[in-house]
């Protein structure tokens, strides 16, 4: 489980750690959020209409779910399932509320939190996204408050103050985890 707030660089890390590592696969979550610039349906997101949404979280689809800055999210069950069936190591980019959730499926997960390297910093990421307006940026600001108070129940912690950097520490995160599942003990 990747988590971590609005802005802090998650979409960008994981696209690199796939790019390095072919065995690694992202679990495309729903939302009912409208498309921003050139997201693609089915690649960056399932984008669903409420009652949609709401129609498969009554059918027990998501592993877990969550309303964030208005608009609900969930992650479908049954792909990540297939995906862990076939061997892939399966990437959630979900919020803490959806961290939440997994721990307490006691589903096999590790849960990695990644920080902005300051509030100044991501408020700069957010305003420089041109994608939302003043009064949502507030929102994401608060929201990110409140989800960094929740990093240190998180198994790793890394703030994404150099790309390069971070990147090698989610990557050895990745090799640990997988070291520690298939060493016999």
């Amino acid at each position: 489980m990747f988590t971590g707030p609005s802005g802090c660089g998650k979409t960008t890390l994981v696209r690199r750690a796939m790019a390095r590592l072919p065995e690694l696969r992202f679990s495309v979550s729903y939302t009912t959020r409208p498309r921003r610039g050139t997201e693609v349906d089915g690649e960056d997101y399932h984008f669903v209409a409420l009652d949609d949404f709401e129609s498969r979280l009554a059918r027990g689809e998501f592993l877990e779910h969550a309303l964030v800055h208005g608009n609900r999210y969930g992650t479908h069950r049954g792909s990540v399932e297939a995906l862990v069936q076939a061997g892939s190591v399966v990437l959630l980019d979900i919020d803490v509320q959806g961290a939440q959730q997994v721990r307490a499926s006691d589903a096999d997960a590790v849960f990695v939190f990644l920080l902005p390297p300051s509030m100044d910093e991501l408020e700069a990421r957010l305003r420089g996204r041109a994608t939302d307006t003043a009064d949502v940026i507030e929102g994401r600001l608060a929201v990110a408050r409140s989800e960094i108070a929740e990093a240190p129940m998180f198994d790793y912690r890394i703030v994404n103050d150099d790309l390069e950097r971070a990147e090698e520490e989610f990557l050895a995160v990745i090799h640990e985890e997988r070291q520690r599942r298939t060493t016999p003990r």
